[in-house]
């Protein structure tokens, strides 16, 4: 496979974040209209004007890449370089005025993200994640945190409502065998996750756009992130995503999914 300049696509990644940010801020906390989409999940004018613009950036960076948006759709997904972008993950939350919210920004090459970015626009928390390289928040490297068993474990998902029928027995089996289950905090569980503070992540019924970005994050911070059956997730992965700090807590939380 041939080499790639992934310092050109990281300077793109990040002239994203700091384009969607740029968007987004003036936006929180300000009365905006919320739309329903057809899953009844919410859009705003903030959502969409950030997608927008991260789209246009890539379209003159890179006119023969793909894009795969929330909110506008896919384009060229048939290309060996397909961007996913998730302009505020966490809607809820953002047009609640909760800052637990952000933008996901990933490269994949051959389905396979490669670049990672989770940008925090109000905080200007930052993580950013490549292939092969350390993971940093807002420049500074950072690592996962051991955690040898599940009784000692942290566990977050975004909310009790994704796992549906045999689904939510799982989700049932793994959080009661952990010390702590939380909710709520949509992409920033996996930042907090990749800073030592957080050991498991626990989701169903992603779309790529919500998981591809904290791929290369998770990884590059020493923990693992795969779909309940132990694989590494791709565009076509299913949706149901489980990310660790530590592969012993990993490896007991799968047994219990079944995987």
């Amino acid at each position: 496979m041939p080499e790639i300049d992934l310092d050109t696509f990281l300077a793109l990644a990040l002239r994203l974040a700091d384009a969607a940010g740029e968007v987004i801020r003036p936006y929180f906390r300000k009365p905006i209209a919320v739309i329903d989409k057809p899953d009844l999940t919410p859009v705003t004018a903030a959502d969409r004007a950030a997608e927008e613009t991260m789209r246009g950036l890539i379209e003159a960076r890179f006119p023969e890449h793909g894009i795969l948006g929330e909110e506008f759709g896919r384009a060229r997904e048939g290309a060996e370089f397909i961007w996913t972008l998730d302009p505020i993950d966490g809607t809820k939350s953002f047009i609640s005025g909760v800052p637990l919210f952000g933008t996901l920004i990933a490269l994949t090459r051959d389905r396979r993200p490669i670049v990672g970015v989770i940008d925090q626009p109000i905080s200007r928390e930052r993580w950013v994640g490549a292939s092969g390289r350390q993971t940093t928040l807002n420049g500074a490297a950072i690592r996962c945190r051991p955690c040898p068993v599940l009784a000692a474990a942290t566990l977050f998902t975004t909310t009790p409502d994704m796992f549906k029928g045999e689904d939510a027995a799982s989700f049932a089996r793994v959080s009661a065998a952990v010390k702590l289950t939380r909710f709520g905090a949509d992409c920033y569980a996996y930042g907090l996750l990749a800073a030592g503070f957080v050991d498991l992540v626990l989701e169903a019924n992603l779309k790529p756009y919500d998981f591809c970005a904290m791929v290369p994050i998770v990884e590059g911070a020493g923990g693992v992130a795969s779909d309940w059956r132990g694989r590494s997730l791709d565009l076509a992965s299913d949706g149901r995503i489980l990310v660790a700090g530590d592969r012993r807590a990993h490896g007991a939380a799968l047994a219990l999914l079944g995987g």
